[in-house]
């Protein structure tokens, strides 16, 4: 008897987490000012937009590095850390995200891709 899917069984669908290390600043370019969404780890989450996207000059990993800048979320900022952080055309990352403090606007969060 083969291997097959159960007819009764619920479609499962599976969603490619982009590889960091295959992203660059040309990924990100195009989503300035779109929404994302932050999980703060404690089951709720909060909408922060795309600034700024930043390459930096220095030649990292395989890529030049760059960075994200997001604004929005609470006041008191969230300590910095690694978070789930979701656009719905890249789908989710797992980043990690320091808090650079507040402009005239909102708190502000920074990502640096090496």
């Amino acid at each position: 008897m083969g291997v097959g899917r159960d007819a009764c069984a619920p479609a499962v669908r599976i969603r490619l987490v982009p590889d960091l290390e295959a992203l660059t600043a040309a990924d990100f370019a195009a989503l300035v000012h779109d929404p994302f969404r932050i999980d703060d780890g404690d089951g709720s989450s909060f909408t922060v937009e795309l600034i700024d996207v930043s390459e930096t000059g220095a030649q990292g990993h395989g890529r030049p590095q760059f960075s994200l800048t997001f604004r929005g979320g609470p006041t008191p900022p969230l300590a910095q850390r690694i978070f789930g952080v979701e656009h719905d055309r890249i789908g989710r990352l797992e980043i990690f995200l320091v808090p650079l403090g507040p402009d005239d606007v909102g708190q502000r969060y920074e990502a640096v891709f090496t």
